[in-house]
């Protein structure tokens, strides 16, 4: 997938890591909790000229409480996507799609205070965010910023130990049958004998 030259990266982690607390309050679920996250959302989209219906904001309008770690990431990343150096590369269609499927992903993976205080997740949901939005750093090659991605995703990091496994399985397996094979030459040369 070919991207575009987005913001440099130091800037927008710097801006990821000065999230207000505001947008870490407890998102409304049901009757609970303050922030309401899809306002954040409209707002969001209304800035970027691509106002939101309320069909494509209903899915930020939750009752289950085990969307609370989903609906967190959604309002950081909400804040993060308000930067001015990246309000003219955004619209609705790629914007809509990351908040509600590939945040949802991310969620299940940690909780959304990690990825706003440990420096590796939070470059992470910045590269992923980017990525997402056909967008890459500034001064990174289409390679260098595929690369580091990768490098720090914790999906591909479990790929990859998942991939591992399964070789070590494999050749245990196979071990074990070389050392039964081996037996079993033994057994048949004895009783030849």
């Amino acid at each position: 997938m070919s991207t575009t030259e987005g913001p440099l990266l130091e800037l927008l982690l710097g801006r990821l890591a000065n999230t207000p607390r505001d947008f870490c309050d407890a998102p409304r679920i049901g009757e609970r909790g303050a922030l309401h996250v899809d306002a954040l959302v409209f707002d969001l989209c209304r800035e970027l000229a691509t106002p939101c219906t309320l069909a494509e904001l209903s899915p930020f309008q939750t009752s289950k409480a085990g969307d609370a770690n989903w609906l967190n990431l959604v309002a950081m990343t909400c804040w993060l996507l308000a930067a001015p150096e990246l309000q003219a590369q955004l619209n609705k269609t790629t914007v809509l799609p990351l908040l509600a499927d590939t945040l949802a992903q991310m969620a299940a993976e940690y909780a959304a205070d990690k990825y706003l205080h440990d420096p590796e997740r939070r470059e992470e949901l910045l590269r992923i965010t980017l990525a997402a939005l056909g967008l890459r750093p500034a001064g990174e090659s289409e390679a260098q910023a595929q690369d580091r991605l990768q490098a720090l995703s914790s999906t591909e990091r479990r790929r990859i130990l998942a991939a591992a496994r399964e070789t070590e399985k494999r050749a245990r397996e196979i071990r074990e049958a070389l050392i039964q094979k081996a037996a079993a030459e033994a057994a048949d040369k004895y009783t030849r004998e």
